[in-house]
């Protein structure tokens, strides 16, 4: 059961490591002011309705109804990668973290129990008489 919530924080921790240093583009179209398409890392689909600008026997110029907005999430490009670049008192908490932490832990069995074969003590006298109060 440990070993399988050790997995899972460190396969979050990768995924979280992951998202936040991944930079990414969201690409959305509009027709007017109707959302057509968006996409993710490519560019987002047209609606077939732009305005063909290279046709030189056009006089009559008319305003594009269709707009492209281009959304960037940047990533964090501030990590940490080599062990050398941390501080002295950096590097002593992740030896002892490390030296804790990765030395296997023993399990201790049962060890039977030393008075198992041994008979009871001898009673003496019957102290539960001594104790008790009667009604009469």
């Amino acid at each position: 059961m440990k070993q399988i919530i050790h997995k899972i924080i460190s396969l979050s921790l990768a995924f979280v490591v992951l998202v936040s240093t991944m930079s990414f583009t969201v690409n959305m179209h509009y027709c007017g002011d109707n959302l057509v398409d968006t996409a993710i890392f490519v560019e987002a689909e047209t609606c077939g309705m732009e305005m063909d600008t290279t046709a030189a026997d056009c006089s009559v110029k008319k305003k594009n109804c269709c707009t492209k907005k281009q959304v960037i999430v940047e990533g964090q490009d501030e990590l940490k990668i080599s062990f050398d670049t941390l501080s002295l008192n950096q590097q002593y908490i992740i030896s002892s973290f490390v030296y804790t932490f990765a030395q296997p832990v023993e399990i201790l069995d049962e060890s039977p129990l030393v008075f198992n074969n041994t008979s009871p003590p001898k009673v003496v006298r019957q102290l539960f008489k001594i104790d008790e109060s009667y009604l009469i």
